[in-house]
């Protein structure tokens, strides 16, 4: 058991010094950062300096006051306060100047940090539009959610607080330190001793903290992503009775966050306290020890030479133990929230490291003409797409996009370990309706996903118009492509920028013939501003049915030639259905066009049936064909009669 616990030791130190190192690059990938503002970082720093020189130099003008001022005239009978009323002016005007520069610093750095997280989440933002489907089917929303709102904030308080404060403390104890020599050596070193058992009490309290603030960030990001899951999934949770284990689930990971917290902040908490009795303990000390070598007329070394102690090196010595004192008290306090932002920016900077979705493909999508029947290229929008094919010799061909989309002996899984799709061959020429049939889980959506190229395929090929899509580059492979799934995705906007997404340069009519091709005209020529009505939180307002009408008809007028609809409909009840589908119909005239359905009423005009099971075709043939045989699909359609 021991050894057990030792070993699991080790693997925490391991674990600590991974960390500890990751936080190394960390700080160096945040100064290139702030390097940027290298003008204004320069403002800060003067700043600071004048800062802390006005704090010294006020507690060394406070020994001027005291030993040629006010000492002077409590023995003087008729006592001149012109000469004082004058030192206190300066004196003022000294702290003054103190103050002005840290309002400036801090001022500055406000700016500084806002302009650093700015560029810190366009480049995230960014860099997040590149990631592969993978990453956002392998990570909870709440989680990618949480880099953009708590990662970045404790950024925030670092760059805006931490590092002037930090930066103020280090020179303000520098000074201090040399304006203490300047005043007496004896009493410097008595602070020394002081302050390495105070660097002793703080290495251990920021060490039993350090790790647990890396662990509260990812406790962090848990909880967030499964209170997102939550929200978006509430009827789900009403309709099954799921609340109680929802809240035993959220206590497990509240309990995760908590502990963390706590054993991170705990620490933290006590710090500042114990740092401030340390510093008032030092206080008295220095009081006495002072007052007895004064007394005793013990010989004073300084800097300036030797001496006496007089009342005023004492008092301008007490102010100075209390000035630094405080800053290292901030640096200890500090220490924990820069451990806590740097945990943040090790998880914004995994997301910016992610690799990005790798595009080969050089095969692109043109409009085209024919000039004395040839294909060529032309800038004007065409009823005609082509393929443009650069060859390495410096030659262009253009193959006219016609559609026609063929898989050969494809394997594929989301996981290397697990195979989803073997040894898929089929085929659909162009204007053919292709309908994929078979139990959840067979492979279906899949098969669309890699015409997508959302994932690629691990063995096989796929060719579009006989070109191997690898070679067509995917921003152009998609636009070829269009897709209507059975979750809808409405943004905040009008209902007409919602339709338009698909195509965004689309003019009002062709989003009133889209929207009329769908048969959702009649439904949003009822809403209160019509087209101009803005929806908001996913559509909330309108019913499934409705929402999915906007999806189809988004699909509708981008125009692709090659349709993509995963159980379009499943969401529309059959009076619904019936009205869409004569629009289905006219939007998928002229197109090849795939289709998911468990609806089996819906595909029995296609083309071909492909029947799958355990990512395996076993059926291929029309409807009649495939009836005649007697096979699965015979056995799934009538079953869905009996069942009606």
């Amino acid at each position: 058991m021991g050894k057990d616990v030792k070993m699991g030791k080790d693997a925490n130190m391991s674990k600590l010094n991974k960390s500890k190192r990751v936080s190394k690059s960390t700080i160096v990938r945040l100064m290139s950062y702030i390097a940027k503002y290298k003008l204004k970082f320069s403002f800060v720093l003067v700043s600071i300096l004048l800062s802390a020189a006005a704090g010294v130099m006020g507690s060394m003008f406070l020994k001027i006051v005291i030993d040629d001022y006010i000492v002077p005239l409590l023995l003087d009978t008729n006592p001149d306060f012109s000469g004082l009323f004058r030192a206190v002016v300066i004196m003022g005007c000294i702290y003054a100047l103190g103050i002005l520069a840290s309002l400036l610093y801090n001022r500055i750095m406000v700016v500084i940090a806002q302009g650093v997280l700015k560029k810190i989440r366009d480049e995230m933002f960014v860099h997040m539009q590149t990631l592969p489907i993978k990453y956002f089917d392998t990570h909870t929303h709440g989680d990618i959610m949480s880099h953009y709102t708590n990662d970045t904030d404790t950024l925030r308080q670092m760059i805006s607080q931490s590092i002037p404060h930090m930066f103020s403390s280090v020179i303000t104890i520098v000074a201090v330190f040399f304006a203490m020599l300047y005043t007496s050596v004896w009493l410097t070193l008595f602070v020394v001793v002081f302050i390495l058992f105070q660097f002793k009490v703080i290495k251990f309290i920021t060490g039993k903290s350090g790790k647990y603030f890396v662990k509260q960030q990812e406790s962090l990001g848990k909880l967030n992503g499964y209170i997102e899951e939550m929200i978006s999934g509430q009827k789900v949770v009403k309709v099954f009775c799921h609340e109680r284990q929802s809240e035993k689930d959220f206590d497990r990971l509240n309990d995760e966050l908590c502990e963390h917290s706590t054993s991170a902040n705990k620490f933290v908490n006590i710090l500042m306290p114990i740092m401030g009795n340390l510093g008032n303990l030092q206080y008295v000390l220095i009081a006495i020890v002072g007052g007895a070598l004064a007394i005793s007329g013990f010989p004073n070394y300084s800097l300036a030479g030797a001496g006496t102690l007089t009342l005023g090196m004492i008092a301008a010595f007490l102010n100075l133990s209390k000035s630094i004192s405080q800053p290292i008290g901030q640096v200890s306090n500090q220490i924990n929230m820069v451990v806590m932002a740097l945990a943040g920016a090790e998880r914004i900077f995994k997301l910016m490291d992610e690799k990005s979705e790798t595009d080969n493909g050089y095969v692109t999508l043109v409009n085209a003409k024919y000039e004395d029947g040839e294909l060529t290229e032309t800038e004007n929008i065409t009823e005609l797409w082509a393929w443009k094919h650069p060859h390495e010799d410096g030659t262009i061909t253009y193959n006219e996009l016609k559609g026609e989309i063929r898989f050969y002996d494809v394997d594929f899984g989301y996981d290397e370990k697990k195979t989803v799709l073997n040894s898929i061959t089929l085929y659909a020429k162009p204007s053919q309706k292709l309908a994929f049939v078979g139990a959840t889980g067979a492979g279906k959506t899949t098969i669309t996903n890699l015409i997508n190229r959302f994932y690629d395929i691990a063995d096989g090929k796929i060719r579009y118009d006989g070109i191997n899509i690898n070679k067509i580059k995917k921003s152009d492979l998609r636009r070829s492509l269009g897709v209507v799934l059975q979750d809808v995705n409405l943004f905040t906007g009008t209902v007409m920028e919602n339709i338009r997404y698909g195509k965004l340069n689309a003019s009002d009519d062709d989003v009133y013939r889209a929207a009329k091709l769908a048969n959702a005209d009649d439904f949003i020529l009822r809403l209160p501003d019509g087209y101009n009505t803005l929806l908001q939180g996913d559509g909330g307002s309108l019913s499934q049915g409705q929402r999915q009408l906007i999806s189809i008809a988004r699909a509708a007028v981008a125009d692709p030639p090659v349709m993509i609809l995963d159980e379009a409909t499943s969401s529309i009840d059959t009076r619904t259905e019936a009205i869409v589908q004569k629009g289905m119909d006219s939007l998928m005239q002229g197109r090849t066009v795939f289709i998911i359905a468990h609806r089996l009423s819906t595909i029995q005009n296609a083309n071909a049936i492909i029947v799958l099971e355990h990512g395996r075709i076993i059926e291929r043939g029309d409807h009649k064909k495939l009836i005649a045989e007697k096979g699965e699909y015979y056995q799934l359609y009538t079953g869905a009669f009996e069942l009606e």
